[in-house]
């Protein structure tokens, strides 16, 4: 009999105080402010905030109006501000995160070539930086995976939408990663060269030379097969390929001075 009594007390005991707590917890939740508010008002204090830098706050208001205005343009609108927020916040993976979601959600959506522009510039901006030149990185030395990543969004853009406000934009910015990327071919194919690894220099600088057309890295490419060509006692490939940077860069430098090129700098496409 006594071991019943006490079997019983340590399981409504631990119950009754987990009910208590629970009560409590209900008594300090905090009441949600935009329980009463219209749509258009949760939609106008997030552009407030995030109009004020405030992404941390916009991004919650955004989500609460997703749900609110499930099934509306405005729910769309939220979305999409809502990525462009975690962007501005640094929350790259989030803010691509979210454009996928949409384009899957919404394929016919009218703003689906700001959706496929944004996700360009969120990839863009990530690893590649416009203006990253300024503080002398060399960007072909960064990691490619988020440029080809801004390059194919970029591209389905301009496919799709040639019309679009922000096509011209996209050009231009395709403009910049393929020679960002054809440059990243010619830096590796440069240190090869300069580590004596001939073969090795050779095939990333024909990659350049294959894939990626009049860009500026073309001509150093050209350069570096020749040099590469000759320390490895191809005298053919090598007189063929000077041949073919004498008939495409009659001025070039690397012919004139020794190897030290153009010094145009590979970025400047506009």
């Amino acid at each position: 009999m006594l071991r019943a009594k006490l079997s019983v007390v340590p399981v409504l005991l631990p119950g009754a105080l987990v009910l208590a707590a629970l009560l409590a917890g209900c008594s300090s939740t905090p009441d949600d402010k935009t329980a009463a508010w219209s749509p258009n008002r949760i939609y106008a204090e997030a552009k407030d905030e995030m109009n004020s830098g405030a992404y941390d706050k916009a991004i919650p208001l955004f989500e609460k109006l997703e749900g609110r205005a499930a099934g509306t343009p405005l729910a769309q609108q939220a979305q999409l501000e809502k990525a462009y927020a975690h962007y501005k916040a640094g929350e790259q993976a989030q803010a691509q995160s979210t454009l996928d979601r949409f384009i899957k959600l919404h394929p016919a959506s009218p703003a689906l070539d700001y959706a496929l522009y944004l996700k360009g510039i969120v990839n863009f901006n990530d690893n590649l930086g416009m203006f990253s030149f300024i503080t002398q990185q060399d960007l072909s030395e960064r990691d490619q995976k988020a440029a080809k990543e801004s390059f194919e969004a970029f591209k389905e853009l301009v496919a799709r939408y040639p019309e679009s406000r922000y096509t011209p934009d996209a050009r231009a910015r395709m403009t910049y990663i393929v020679n960002s990327l054809a440059q990243y071919e010619v830096h590796v194919a440069r240190y090869y060269l300069s580590r004596g690894a001939y073969v090795a220099a050779v095939s990333r600088a024909q990659v350049a030379v294959t894939e990626y057309q009049d860009v500026p890295a073309i001509e150093e490419a050209l350069f570096i097969l020749y040099r590469s060509y000759t320390a490895l006692g191809m005298e053919q490939l090598a007189g063929d390929t000077r041949r073919v940077l004498e008939k495409n860069y009659p001025a070039s430098a690397y012919l004139t001075q020794g190897g030290k090129g153009s010094q145009n700098a590979w970025w400047k496409f506009w």
